[in-house]
C-alpha cells in the first residue's frame, strides 16, 4: 500500500496575512508559496508601489526620498487591506510606522518572519536591489537596521522563526501551524 503525502494544513483565509520582517527574511518567497498552498492571492506591497509609480523602489528612494516612499507604502498597504483576503508581503520598513502596525492588526494579521543577522546577511550580501544597504559598510548597516527594528517586529501578532535551514515548503508548514491557532484568520479544512 502506498502512502499519499498530504500537506499538514490547508484552509481558507478569513483575514489578510501581512508578512513583516527584515529584508532577506523570506517574506516574498514564503508568502508566495503560502498563498499558493491556500489558493489565495499573493501581493507584494513593493511591487504594487513600483507598478503605481512606474519606477523601482531604489529609483523612488533616489528621486523622491524615503519619507515619500513610506507615505506611498502606507497608502498602498491600506488599499490592499481593503481588497480580497490575501497574503501580503511588505517591505522591511513598512511595519516600523505605528499607524501601519495598527492598520494591519485592525484589518488583517501581521506575521513576523524572524531571522537572525547571519541568515539575513547571507541572503542579502550579493543583492544590489537593497537601497538601505548602499553604504560603505553594508554588513554594519544591516546590523544597525536589525538592532533598531527587531523590537518593533516583535510587536507583530504572530511570529515564525526563519532559521535559514528550512526549505520554503517547510517554512509554509511552520506558518500554517501558527495560523491554525487563529480561527479568526484561517479556517482549517
Amino acid at each position: 500500500m502506498t502512502k499519499v503525502r498530504t500537506k499538514p494544513h490547508s484552509g481558507r483565509l478569513k483575514k489578510t496575512v501581512v508578512m513583516v520582517g527584515m529584508m532577506g527574511a523570506g517574506k516574498t518567497a514564503v508568502g508566495r508559496a503560502l498563498a499558493a498552498r491556500l489558493g489565495a492571492p499573493f501581493l507584494d506591497s513593493d511591487a504594487e508601489i513600483e507598478k503605481a509609480a512606474d519606477r523601482t523602489v531604489p529609483e523612488i528612494f533616489e528621486r523622491d526620498g524615503e519619507p515619500f516612499f513610506r507615505q506611498k507604502e502606507s497608502q498602498v498597504i491600506s488599499r490592499l487591506l481593503d481588497g480580497e483576503c490575501c497574503v501580503l508581503s511588505t517591505g522591511g520598513g513598512a511595519f516600523l510606522a505605528a499607524a501601519n502596525r495598527e492598520m494591519i492588526s485592525a484589518r488583517g494579521v501581521s506575521l513576523w518572519l524572524n531571522a537572525d543577522l547571519p541568515v539575513l546577511w547571507n541572503r542579502v550580501k550579493h543583492k544590489e536591489t537593497r537601497p538601505l544597504l548602499r553604504t560603505g559598510n553594508p554588513r554594519g548597516t544591516l546590523e544597525e537596521i536589525f538592532n533598531a527594528r527587531v523590537p518593533i517586529y516583535s510587536e507583530a501578532d504572530l511570529s515564525v522563526v526563519s532559521d535559514g535551514y528550512a526549505s520554503i515548503e517547510q517554512m509554509v508548514d511552520r506558518v500554517l501551524s501558527v495560523l491554525a491557532t487563529r480561527p479568526d484568520v484561517l479556517e482549517v479544512e
